[in-house]
């Protein structure tokens, strides 16, 4: 039976260990707890991104040394052969598979979420992540391709989608004086985890590889239970603030911003009105532009640099032979890096500046920004200057990754804090569209091109100035940005009822409840150590990997 004290927090009395009952913080909790518990969870669903380490291996399962090919094999096929390896572009479905789950799944269980809190969120995300990767290992042990796809892309994408949108709500909550620096820090992670995720998984293989295994199952397997545990630990470790709490000392700012709403709309309304899908279009338009970019990488280095790379600027792609290529491929690999570095920092670094200058200057900032560096990269090509053709893309890749971390906040402004955790889930549909726009305009261009006769250091012009044009028109949808319409608004007494509904309710009281603004003590420091660490190592292979480019 739930009960309230006097202070207005729920007590947990008869609620299971995974209720949302069971997870409001009591006096004495520190809320810097909250973000290292986030990023247990978003590092290890981060590994999303760093999934192609395991194409090359994998496409030589059968074959061992080399690739066991069926060259008239179809797609369909693969999904069922047992004597053929399968391709690296067959391989590759599985992004498309992980970021439209992961925006579906979002999209679908975010009022879930709310209903039951983020503990159960994070531990079924745990679980379906986990339990992906198992029945991912069981595909590549029986060489089935459709096995591997329903086991980490499908069930793991389902994992991704409710792991990515858990913190969020929580952390706009706790940190109502700094919205976007906490969902940065969060969203941080995932942009984190290939990092460390990748060279993990490059030692695990290289640790498991026999003369009859390319070491990709044992590699799935390790992997699950590493991140089993740290994910669990990130869920246990979710706590709610009470209803009406505030960080001590902190008030709401005296002088009210036109675009920081205080009242709430529902989440059944959020998506009727315009500023719901102005904010999809500006999160779709530049994820789309990033997410282009994120995987050409390498081989756009490649084509554009080719000799230039290894001290030979006067040979093109085309001229160089197989070792020559296997050395600029290994220095494009850096590049990648590089870039999910930026990516990392750009999400903490824009969202926290959001809280200064506001969410939708700071969008304006990355549509500005990116059309310049855009519109200037085929110069920086022709200069052949890696540094500002290097420089300017990780300006690029911390604005594709800034926009992820702002947009929670953004929605938070538009639509108060009630609702946000579900309200950003079926934003993140546009993620899926992104994931599928991107690609597509980045790799046909390119391959129209290829077959016009480009030379291969001009193949991305043209492409560079459609990208371009995509943020122009972020740049107008986020222009047409203006606060909700009261009709939206949900009345105080409607909170109040759906708050006493969720176990979250109160007796209208305010204040920090014997919960301070908190600080690094001593087991705040520990668990920031404890994510810090594997965070710290990524960084340094990263940089190890990446020093090489320039």
């Amino acid at each position: 039976m739930t009960t309230m004290s006097s202070a207005g927090r729920v007590s947990a009395a008869g609620a299971g260990f995974l209720d949302k009952e069971h997870t409001i913080a009591a006096a004495g909790f520190n809320r810097w707890l909250v973000p290292p518990a986030a990023l247990c969870i978003h590092l290890c669903i981060g590994m999303a991104y760093g999934f192609s380490v395991f194409w090359l291996p994998l496409s030589r399962a059968i074959g061992l040394t080399a690739p066991k090919a069926c060259p008239d094999i179809s797609l369909f096929q693969e999904l069922f052969t047992t004597t053929c390896d399968w391709k690296v572009a067959s391989m590759g479905w599985m992004y498309t598979l992980f970021f439209v789950v992961l925006g579906l799944s979002a999209a679908m269980w975010g009022g879930w979420l709310e209903r039951v809190g983020p503990r159960k969120a994070g531990f079924v995300s745990a679980l379906c992540w986990c339990g992906g990767l198992v029945l991912g290992a069981i595909g590549i042990i029986t060489h089935q391709l459709w096995l591997m796809w329903l086991g980490s892309g499908v069930i793991g994408g389902i994992g991704l989608g409710l792991g990515y949108i858990s913190p969020v709500s929580t952390l706009v909550k706790w940190f109502p004086d700094r919205r976007g620096m906490a969902t940065g820090m969060a969203i941080m992670g995932f942009g984190g985890g290939a990092m460390i995720g990748a060279p993990l998984a490059n030692l695990l293989m290289n640790y498991f590889k026999t003369p009859t295994s390319v070491g990709v199952w044992e590699t799935f397997l390790t992997m699950g239970v590493i991140y089993l545990v740290f994910m669990m630990i990130g869920a246990f470790r979710y706590r709610l603030p009470p209803s009406g709490w505030q960080p001590e000392g902190w008030t709401p700012p005296a002088k009210a911003n036109a675009m920081i709403s205080t009242k709430n709309v529902h989440l059944d309304n959020a998506h009727k009105t315009p500023q719901f899908w102005l904010i999809w279009w500006v999160l779709c338009l530049n994820v789309s532009a990033g997410i282009g970019v994120i995987g050409m990488a390498s081989p756009m280095l490649q084509e554009i640099f080719a000799g230039k790379l290894i001290g030979l600027p006067n040979i093109g792609f085309n001229a160089l032979d197989a070792s020559q290529k296997a050395q600029i491929a290994a220095i494009a690999a850096g590049f990648a890096g590089l870039l999910s570095l930026f990516n990392i920092g750009g999400r903490f670094f824009w969202a926290s500046l959001s809280d200064k200058i506001g969410r939708k200057n700071t969008y304006y900032t990355f549509f500005v920004l990116g059309i310049v560096l855009y519109a200037l990269a085929p110069t920086f090509a022709a200069m052949g200057s890696k540094l500002l053709f290097v420089l300017g893309f990780g300006i690029i890749l911390s604005m594709y990754g800034g926009g992820f971390a702002t947009v929670p906040a953004y929605l938070a402004d538009m639509f108060g804090t009630q609702f946000v955790g579900a309200i950003h889930g079926r934003l993140l549909t546009a993620w899926s569209t992104a994931g599928i726009i991107g690609p597509v305009v980045v790799n046909y261009i390119r391959e129209f091109q290829l077959a016009a006769g480009v030379p291969r250091d001009q193949l991305y012009n043209t492409t560079m100035y459609i990208l371009c044009a995509m943020l122009v028109a972020g740049f107008i949808c986020n222009y047409l940005i203006k606060p909700v319409d009261p009709k939206w608004h949900m009345s105080d007494a409607e909170v109040a009822k759906l708050q006493a509904a969720t176990a979250t309710g109160g007796n209208g009281a305010t204040g920090s409840f014997g919960i301070g603004k908190g600080g690094l003590d001593g087991r705040a420091a520990l668990f920031w150590l404890f994510v810090g660490i594997p965070l710290a190592w990524g960084i340094y292979m990263t940089l190890l990997s990446a020093v090489k480019i320039l």
